[in-house]
């Protein structure tokens, strides 16, 4: 039988203000480098650090959990304008969040 996969856990937060200002700055460069650089960015950014940030004030440590809760809340946010979508997004979160931990996402590691 398979094993589960281990989760992730972000260490408590300490000011998570702080961390969703980082986050927004963050994925706002990644959006705007890995297409072109687009004003919807910057509000995508936005509303991912902000549902961030609630989920980090609420305690919410587990990587999967506020993936999924991004994905979630982000179903509610205008797309049309972008080349994204709340799980392109959601999964760019989680690869700067794991980035910030030093975990080698490549190859299944």
């Amino acid at each position: 039988m398979a094993e589960p996969i281990p989760s992730i856990t972000l260490p408590p937060a300490r000011d998570a203000q702080q961390e969703g200002e980082w986050l927004q700055r963050s994925l706002h460069q990644w959006l705007d480098q890995e297409f072109i650089p687009e004003a919807v960015n910057e509000g995508i950014a936005q509303r991912a650090a902000q549902v961030f940030v609630r989920q980090r004030m609420e305690g919410e440590n587990d990587v999967s959990s506020l993936v999924m809760a991004i994905i979630t809340e982000m179903q509610a946010f205008d797309f049309s304008r972008s080349f994204y979508s709340e799980f392109a997004v959601a999964n760019a979160v989680s690869d700067l969040l794991l980035d910030s931990l030093g975990i080698d996402r490549c190859c299944g590691q």
